[in-house]
């Protein structure tokens, strides 16, 4: 049995999203995003107090990339991952990795507008830079799904993969602190990737990380 440990918005949807498309059992065990992570016992499965974290064949995994790896190599090699002989497979790798760029940002930006609470605490500097560099990723995007005659439909030329759902997980979050409306291509691609019945079931049952929709970069609004 596969047990994933997990916290609503935050890069364990990413393996909650991919396990709902590979259509295979699991459980899943879902904490608040808090000191209970720093238990000890949460600690014998991801030492540095992380989701997600995985549970399979007697054995443990954490870090998100290598767990995406894993599970298609193990499930789906051909539909949701990308085999050696693939044409994809440099891509497929360099996508699915991609997701952690963009994810370092905006786990900068969780902490300056969530985590740290009263606003002496915050940087100007480091919100708006962050937020930047989300939009420099976005620029990254468009530039993969656009070509100069039509859009791709997916980041892999042979189409939906681990990759979407990897970097989509990670856009969806982005989406708190920098808007896609300018890149339209990104924009109908989210809107594709979205609307699988996988992402939806991936979402948060209830509270979440966020509790607005959008934080500009600065200055922040009354709270």
């Amino acid at each position: 049995m596969i047990t994933l440990h997990h916290c609503p918005q935050t890069r364990s949807m990413r393996t909650l999203w991919l396990l709902h498309e590979l259509d295979v059992p699991f459980q899943l065990r879902s904490y608040p995003f808090d000191q209970t992570l720093r238990s000890p016992e949460f600690l014998s499965l991801s030492p540095a107090g992380r989701v997600p974290a995985l549970e399979i064949e007697g054995e443990r995994m954490f870090e998100t990339g290598a767990i995406t790896e894993f599970l298609c190599e193990k499930f789906s090699t051909d539909r949701l991952g990308r085999n050696a002989r693939s044409p994809d497979r440099m891509a497929w790798l360099v996508w699915v990795h991609f997701a952690e760029t963009i994810s370092q940002h905006i786990a900068a930006l969780t902490q300056q507008h969530i985590m740290l609470r009263e606003d002496w605490m915050r940087s100007p500097t480091v919100m708006k830079l962050e937020a930047a560099r989300l939009t420099k990723c976005y620029v990254a995007l468009e530039a993969r799904l656009s070509t100069p005659v039509e859009r791709r439909d997916y980041l892999l030329t042979s189409g939906f993969s681990a990759a979407d759902i990897s970097v989509g997980q990670a856009v969806y979050m982005a989406q708190y602190f920098a808007k896609i409306d300018e890149f339209p291509a990104v924009a109908d691609w989210y809107e594709r990737i979205s609307e699988r019945p996988s992402f939806a079931k991936s979402l948060p049952q209830g509270g979440g990380i966020y509790a607005r929709e959008f934080y500009p970069p600065w200055p922040t609004e009354a709270r």
